[in-house]
């Protein structure tokens, strides 16, 4: 299955359900003790049940009548047996209703921690056709479904499938006639059955998939509520979600008819197979060839068995609509990246004092979902450990894009990238990342505190440590004005900060990290004239001792850089000092007239 498969709502399907429930089965085995438990437990309650008619055949043919009189001190005996039938009984099922709850929880949180593990595991071509809205409903929507099956639908199928097994075998011994009829009668009401509750699983896994749909859309508009409300869209994206909700609405109620159909199908054919069976029971106690006791427990084993099949049928609904949400999930937990560690990884050489060499040779890159469109061609570049490369450009010359290759979010379709000497296809994914620093042009904050997140660079260091990061990236005085300092809370997205200090928190995090290469994107972009010139200075004095690579349009930045690398539609088509572009007259010098004015 390619990476992308996941975002998509058609695809195969499984042939049938219990197949694709199948897939739970890994989440399942590690608790093996717990099944035993609750199938001892589901056994007795079953035999407890299985024992009443018995009880009130005895009860009816002895306890009334002649048969009393000669058997009065044995009635006492009777009831108490039957009183203790019911204690078994709700032991036993409140026992099997513990386990399989405990079950259905423990496997759902099994699931949950899987598929999420799994799925940041992926490279970024996964998500360029998934949506994270539908990833989120699958974890929630989907594994809720997953657990009702596991706490409660397989608990209550195995119940009645030994009630209906053994009311079956019941129903012979008491009389074979009868449940002959029975059995063929039941057999030709199967058929409808399985077809209603194959309609049934269709519509359950459309059902979903609408609801996906449906969250998807909200959680990219909540993501982006600013722009949504500075465009005075709130309206037409109300009108948008209220759509796609009563889309999923639409689908529900179709999957809940069907199941209703079912229901009614399953309930008045089996049901009226067995009055009419209970119709030949009543004339043969009229003949005399049935006691009015074998019919009473023949009427309460035909009740046992008719409840069970109508349980069952319940169940099968619930079946349907789980193994749409299973196969979905396993959808996601089958996703293969297109970036994997090695399997013999090599290990990542040591940089030196200056910091890591890189050399890009000959590299040729698009993106899967644009093939047609070049984002690099042929590109190559040695840079030396040490050196900072300022790299510049007009929109779409692939800037960004060599820093994804750099850190391996993709790979190049032709060429390769060298660090220390080393190709880093054959380097483990953690080995590289870690020794690279980036600071993004989009700045991702998280909803945590100031002090998490910039430790999110390093997770075992210090707080005396984070301060130092946040000192260097002039993110120090604006974080002890925050009302709690660095504990305070910074909003989802950082919505709290501004988009300098947001920034600011960004190179913190990358100078906390404190590796031999060091990418920045623009690191500057959002700061004003002064956090500039703090910022600026910060990033100088990290850049000693580290190979750094800036992608910038500030003539300061540019200006400071040992070679600046000027790309056109993929290519390097310049490369200098800045005073040494500018006397050529070529694109940076165009570039620098236009962005810089006069300081050019």
């Amino acid at each position: 299955m390619d990476a992308g498969g996941a975002g998509g709502t058609g695809g195969s399907r499984p042939k049938a359900a219990l197949g694709t429930l199948a897939g739970l089965l890994p989440f399942l085995r590690p608790y093996r003790r717990q099944f035993v438990l609750a199938g001892i437990a589901l056994l007795l309650a079953a035999a407890a049940t299985l024992s009443i008619p018995v009880a009130f055949r005895q009860m009816i043919d002895l306890g009334f009548g002649d048969a009393a009189r000669r058997n009065a001190g044995h009635i006492d005996l009777y009831f108490i047996a039957l009183f203790g039938l019911a204690a078994l009984l709700a032991i036993a099922t409140a026992a099997r209703f513990y386990m399989v709850s405990w079950l259905g929880e423990r496997v759902t949180a099994d699931i949950r921690s899987a598929v999420y593990g799994h799925v940041i595991t992926q490279s970024p071509v996964y998500f360029e056709t998934t949506q994270t809205g539908e990833v989120l409903s699958r974890l929630t929507a989907d594994t809720t479904l997953i657990q009702a099956v596991v706490g409660t639908s397989i608990s209550m199928a195995l119940r009645n499938a030994l009630l209906f097994a053994g009311g079956m075998v019941m129903l012979f011994i008491t009389s074979v006639k009868l449940s002959s009829i029975i059995l063929v009668l039941l057999l030709a009401v199967v058929l409808p059955i399985v077809m209603f509750g194959r309609r049934v699983r269709k519509l359950s896994r459309d059902s979903q998939d609408r609801i996906a749909d449906a969250s998807a859309l909200a959680g990219e508009m909540l993501n982006a509520m600013p722009t949504v409300q500075a465009f005075t869209r709130e309206r037409a994206e109300s009108q948008r979600f209220s759509r796609a909700v009563e889309q999923a609405f639409t689908t529900a109620i179709e999957r809940i008819r069907a199941r209703s159909m079912l229901t009614v199908i399953a309930i008045l054919l089996v049901f009226g197979a067995i009055v009419f069976v209970l119709w030949l029971g009543a004339h043969a106690v009229l003949q005399g060839t049935m006691t009015a006791g074998e019919l009473g427990q023949f009427i309460l084993y035909a009740t046992i068995v008719a409840g069970a099949i109508g349980a069952l049928s319940e169940v099968v609904g619930e079946a349907q609509r789980a193994a749409g949400a299973t196969e979905r999930l396993l959808e996601l937990l089958h996703a293969q990246s297109a970036i994997t560690s090695p399997s013999q990884p090599a290990a990542l050489p040591s940089a030196t004092e200056r910091g890591s060499s890189l050399a890009l040779e000959q590299l040729s890159f698009h993106y899967p979902s644009r093939p047609l469109q070049a984002s690099l061609s042929a590109l190559s570049l040695e840079i030396a450990a040490g050196e900072t490369i300022a790299i510049v450009g007009p929109s779409g010359a692939g800037k960004t894009t060599l820093f994804q290759l750099l850190l391996r979010f993709y790979d190049p379709q032709q060429g390769r990238i060298l660090l220390n000497g080393t190709d880093i296809r054959s380097l483990a994914l953690h080995d590289l990342r870690s020794a690279i620093g980036v600071v993004p042009q989009d700045t991702v904050v998280f909803a945590a505190s100031a002090m998490e997140n910039i430790r999110y660079g390093r997770a075992g260091a210090s707080d005396a440590e984070v301060i130092e990061a946040a000192k260097m990236a002039a993110a120090h005085e604006f974080i002890e004005r925050l009302p709690e300092g660095y504990q305070s809370f910074l909003g989802e997205r950082g919505v709290r900060l501004s988009g300098g200090q947001r920034q600011r928190i960004a190179i913190a995090r990358a100078l906390l990290k404190n590796p031999p290469l060091l990418l920045l994107d623009e690191a500057t972009s959002a700061l004003d004239a002064e956090s500039e010139r703090l910022v600026q200075a910060a990033l100088e004095a990290a850049m000693v001792g580290r190979t750094t690579l800036v992608i910038a349009h500030r003539l300061a930045t540019v200006q400071r850089a040992d070679r600046i690398v000027v790309m056109d539609d993929g290519r390097i088509v310049e490369t200098g000092t800045h005073a040494e572009l500018v006397a050529r007259g070529g694109l940076y010098a165009n570039l620098a007239s236009l962005q810089f004015g006069t300081h050019a």
